[in-house]
């Protein structure tokens, strides 16, 4: 089994280990009520995705469908 020749010195250790840190989740307000949500992800406080509503997809698209027109 491979043993080191020498002892790791604190500088090399630290080196290596500094990318190890954890860093701070990025987040925005929802459009629709202005709760605290993560950045691309739907909120799940009243259910909508950059204001339009995930409850029902389906109907969802119908209405944006109509609305265009």
């Amino acid at each position: 089994m491979a043993v080191p020749a020498r002892r790791t010195s604190k500088m090399r250790k630290n080196t290596r280990r500094a990318h190890d840190s954890l860093s701070a989740t990025t987040t925005t307000n929802c459009l629709n009520c202005g709760a605290i949500t993560k950045p691309h992800h739907a909120c799940m406080k009243c259910k909508t995705y950059k204001g339009v509503s995930i409850t029902n997809p389906l109907q969802a698209e119908k209405t944006s469908s109509t609305e265009k027109k």
